[in-house]
């Protein structure tokens, strides 16, 4: 009898062991913060207020007065290799998607890891939360890959609306660029249909505030990932966010870009007294006429009401979560893919302009100016007071096209704003969000086939005062893109900006006191240049960097890319009716013979 008591006790203490460990669990997970990651497309440096803008940014500016704001923050310089590492904590070169697909020259192309696709050699953070239970949701672009493996829904994210291409309309559903066929949407991995009034900001936050309510009542925390088309081309914007900005440009791109170094000092963005380059791109706004700088800052104005108009949807979707007592329990990211977007013509109303946008359905009319069936970019020279006050932009390694915004905000973020000035990479975010949730990263293997383990680092002990800085003086982070080239160690940076803004040359900068760029350091210090070279050559070595063939260049190659994809069934028909015609033609000259 006493041993049966005492197995009776054993088994009342097991099972109330069993009880208490699941209900701490479910505790855990339900106090585990909802996380918001939200990505804008080719936003500048200096874009938003909180960095130093004019444009009017309430949403944002409250995130940053509640968390932190990292100031020597690093993403890749393009699109897609920015959302793949952003994911995966994986450098770009191993996850697939080293850069845009529309450019890799078939040369690199036939390697394994330059297909431009997501691979299936790393995972998503969205699948790592969603096995911790976490409900997952994506709004937004997506371009990692249109094949039903490569969606976003397949990749770990349990409701999605997406957009597979690099981009498209924001009016209606259109290809924005001739070498796609159509703007390809897709919902939970198949083909969708924009609704008619659709405006691509209030659209994906009217989806993420669908699908978070969708699964409110469960207790279960949730991950959003919202990457806005905001400010990708084409630049469009409701006509009353453009209004508001009617006539702030008036001045020009180099006064703007002056007005913005000042107020970046002023907020401590950047140290006092910097100094700036002038981007070899950049023209004379006085060289122009009245009309012609009129139509350059109605350009700028739509500009800054679109990334108006994706704040007000933030905004939206911050009250949605207060109103439904979430808000309190949300962490928020926001970001940028890259430095500003200087595509675009410095005469877009020229005729051969024209004529091409128009057989796109688009006209660059100034009354229309950012309206349906408008084609709006703002160029090279608003682009480099976008980045202001970094040198270069977009695709570039300058800091103007890898150095943007990073707020962090929400429970697990002290609530007080700071500024960190610490180097931080695209590749910490996913770790950082991982570390947030308390999940775990996989080592080396995932739902039982081998991964690329992650590289980056939490950014919390950095965040709550334990650490000064996550990499120490002696680590590495290396870079490449397009043949553009950087490394990074402790305060300073190797860089390589290819033509036709660069000079194909190394030069040496500390990128905390000379964020410009403005003072190489090459010739004061060779023995530090060639170390940091070396280190280079061994980050390209491991990561299989390839070379680009002679004479790459990315816009004709996009061209040919897009040629091959949209007409390849076209293309290999004419040759295959080209060479019957040349059998027939052989054979008839022989029996004429």
């Amino acid at each position: 009898m006493a041993r049966l008591s005492n197995i009776g006790h054993q088994c009342f203490f097991s099972l109330l062991l069993v009880i208490t460990s699941v209900c701490q669990s479910s505790m855990a997970q339900a106090t585990r913060p909802n996380i918001v990651l939200i990505l804008a497309d080719d936003l500048g440096f200096s874009d938003i207020a909180p960095y130093g803008s004019e444009i009017h940014t309430p949403a944002l500016s409250a995130l940053a007065e509640q968390g932190v704001s990292f100031t020597n923050y690093h993403t890749a310089a393009s699109c897609a290799p920015t959302r793949g590492m952003l994911l995966t904590g994986v450098d770009s070169h191993r996850n697939g998607v080293p850069n845009i697909p529309e450019t890799i020259p078939p040369e690199q192309a036939e390697h394994a890891n330059y297909r431009g696709t997501l691979g299936h050699n790393v995972v998503t953070i969205a699948s790592l939360l969603q096995d911790s239970g976490y409900h997952t949701y994506m709004a937004g672009k997506w371009h990692l890959g249109k094949t039903p493996d490569l969606l976003p829904f397949r990749r770990g994210f349990e409701r999605t609306v997406t957009m597979a291409d690099t981009g498209a309309d924001n009016w209606e559903q259109k290809p924005y660029i001739p070498i796609y066929e159509k703007a390809n949407w897709f919902a939970d991995g198949e083909e969708y249909t924009l609704p008619k009034d659709f405006y691509s900001s209030r659209f994906l936050v009217d989806k993420t505030i669908a699908f978070i309510a969708s699964n409110a009542s469960d207790g279960q925390p949730f991950f959003a990932y919202l990457p806005f088309q905001a400010v990708h081309i084409p630049v469009q914007a409701p006509q009353e966010f453009t209004d508001k900005y009617m006539g702030v440009y008036d001045a020009g791109w180099e006064a703007l870009r002056k007005q913005r170094r000042a107020r970046a000092q002023e907020l401590g963005i950047i140290p006092p007294g910097i100094a700036m380059v002038d981007a070899s791109t950049t023209n004379d706004w006085g060289a122009y006429t009245i009309d012609e700088q009129r139509y350059h800052a109605k350009r700028m104005a739509v500009y800054a009401g679109m990334i108006d108009a994706m704040d007000h949807n933030i905004g939206r979707l911050v009250t949605f979560l207060k109103d439904t007592d979430q808000y309190e329990n949300t962490v928020f990211i926001f970001t940028s893919d890259n430095g500003s977007e200087a595509s675009g013509v410095d005469y877009p109303r020229a005729l051969p302009v024209r004529i091409s946008l128009a057989l796109q359905d688009y006209t660059t009319d100034y009354d229309t100016l950012g309206l349906k069936g408008s084609f709006n970019t703002i160029g090279p020279s608003f682009a480099s007071a976008a980045a202001s006050p970094l040198s270069y932009y977009k695709f570039y390694a300058g800091e103007g096209g890898m150095r943007v915004p990073l707020i962090m905000a929400g429970k697990s973020i002290p609530q007080q704003p700071q500024l960190l000035n610490a180097f931080a990479y695209v590749t910490d975010i996913p770790a950082t969000i991982l570390d947030i949730a308390n999940v775990d990263p996989p080592a080396n293997r995932y739902g039982g086939r081998p991964i690329e383990s992650m590289t980056g680092r939490s950014l919390l002990p950095l965040i709550h005062g334990q650490v000064e800085r996550v990499y120490s003086e002696t680590d590495v982070i290396g870079y490449e893109l397009g043949g553009n080239a950087a490394l990074f160690q402790g305060d300073y940076k190797i860089v390589l900006n290819d033509a036709p803004a660069g000079d194909n040359k190394w030069h040496l900068y500390n990128i905390v006191a000379d964020p410009g760029e403005t003072d190489d350091l090459s010739k004061q210090m060779p023995k530090r240049l060639q170390e940091m070279l070396d280190h280079y050559q061994e980050y390209a070595l491991k990561n299989s960097v390839l070379p680009l063939p002679a004479n790459y260049n990315p816009w004709r190659q996009s061209v040919y890319n897009g040629i091959l994809s949209r007409f390849r069934l076209q293309i290999l028909l004419a040759v295959l009716v080209l060479f019957i015609l040349v059998l027939f033609f052989t054979a008839y000259r022989s029996r004429r013979q």
